[in-house]
Parts: C-alpha cells; sequence; structure tokens
C-alpha cells in the first residue's frame, strides 16, 4: 500500500495518535520495514493526507503520532455506469476505477448479465468496501466512492438516469458504434460500459434516448476490466 488510510476508530486521543494493528501493522512490517522513529505516508478516510510519526511497536500494535496539512487529490469528473461483471473482474475493476479518482460507480442490470453474478458475496457492502480501500490505498486517495446497486435496466434508465446524466456528456461504449471515441473531452462525463459482448440493440437505443452517444474503442473487443481504463484515460 502506498499510503496507511486510517479511520475514525484508529485514533486514540485528540492531539493525532493512532493505534493500528491487523492487516495494516503487517504490511507496515512486513513491506516498509519500519521503526519505531520513522515516518510514512498516512491518509485519514474522508479526510486529509499527512505523514504518521511510529512512536511504539509490538507484536500485536503500533502506534503513530500523525499530522495531516494535505488535501486528497482531485477527483476524476467521470460517473461510471458498469454493467455487472463478473465477480473477479468486478474486484479488479473497483480497485482500479477508485485508484484512477472515478468517485460515482453504478452497477447495473443488462440482458447478457448473469442473474447469479447479483447472487455474488462480492456485492455485500463490506466487500465493496474492501475493493475500494484497496484503491485508495494504491492511489493516495482519502475519498471513498459511492456505488449504487440498480438490477433493473429498465426502470434505472428511465427514472433515474436524466437527472444522473444531467450537466455532463453522456457516453455509451459499444463496440458497433460508428464513432470514434473522443480524447480529452474538456468536462464532466457519464460513460456506460456494457457486459461482454456489449449491451443489446434495445438497451443501446434506449440508453441513446435519454442523450447517450455511443462510441467505439475500434475493431478490437476488449475485457471489461481492459476496456474501462482505456477508455477513462482516453476520455479524461
Amino acid at each position: 500500500m502506498n499510503l496507511i488510510l486510517l479511520f475514525a476508530d484508529d485514533f486514540i486521543d485528540a492531539a493525532g495518535r493512532v493505534r493500528l494493528a491487523g492487516r495494516r501493522l503487517e504490511h507496515i512490517r512486513r513491506v516498509h520495514r519500519a521503526a519505531v522513529g520513522e515516518t510514512l505516508r498516512v491518509g485519514r478516510l474522508n479526510g486529509q493526507l499527512g505523514m504518521g510519526r511510529i512512536t511504539a511497536m509490538s507484536a500485536d500494535a503500533l502506534e503513530m503520532e500523525v499530522a495531516l496539512d494535505q488535501e486528497a487529490p482531485a477527483p476524476l469528473p467521470a460517473t461510471l455506469l458498469l454493467a455487472l461483471p463478473r465477480p473477479k473482474a468486478l474486484k479488479r475493476l473497483l480497485q482500479g476505477v477508485t485508484a484512477m479518482g472515478v468517485k460515482r460507480i453504478v452497477l447495473m442490470n443488462a440482458w447478457r448479465v448473469e442473474k447469479s453474478f447479483w447472487e455474488s458475496p462480492v456485492l455485500a457492502p463490506e466487500a465493496l468496501r474492501e475493493q475500494l480501500i484497496l484503491g485508495l490505498e494504491q492511489a493516495r486517495d482519502t475519498v471513498l466512492p459511492e456505488i449504487l446497486l440498480r438490477p433493473r435496466f429498465k426502470p434505472f434508465v428511465e427514472d433515474e438516469l436524466p437527472e444522473l446524466i444531467r450537466g455532463t456528456r453522456g457516453l455509451l461504449a459499444h463496440p458497433l458504434a460508428a464513432a470514434p471515441c473522443p480524447r480529452n473531452v474538456g468536462g464532466p462525463i457519464t460513460l456506460a460500459v456494457g457486459p461482454e459482448g456489449g449491451f443489446i440493440a434495445y438497451e443501446v437505443e434506449l440508453l441513446q434516448a435519454r442523450g447517450f452517444e455511443a462510441v467505439s474503442l475500434g475493431a478490437r473487443v476488449l475485457r471489461v476490466e481492459h476496456a474501462v481504463p482505456a477508455l477513462l484515460g482516453r476520455l479524461l
């Protein structure tokens, strides 16, 4: 981890002392190989970044004095609408887009999404949060993204999407689109990415009726975990 992420219950006094155990302690000991007196980069969840100096360490816990005085990096101006992928791919995607700075992710249904995916334990709140935390630690960010689960495609697109897309440029990644994906759009976007094989024609039409432009990355059809970062990098 490139950032030791701190939570409210880590703080043991108002002066900025924290106590850490478990996964973070093991990482500091085995990867950073840090000792008492050394400093590490830290950040408070949904708060500021800074540095922490280790003041005590044992086999069970360590204590730090932390000073938080830096703002988190600017978010990516993008909302991601993602047809629910396979659970293993979802884990990688959540970590990746969180590291890139996406702060709103909508996991939605589509015709080609397998029903069993919605029953995966990966969608449990704590399981989702775990992947987001890993992405924040990787990118030295502290602001937790928002995840919305929308298992009914048509009601979501008809009832919620018009407000969600307001003030942004709606772009629909579709392998059969004639228009190439633009570069450096220079403003906030709402990006819709379908399942393996893409959205079906009915879904494309419904999204286009709500203001989405269908665009393509070219002749090659990519896996969703490869397409999403490629699209975000090209667009923004």
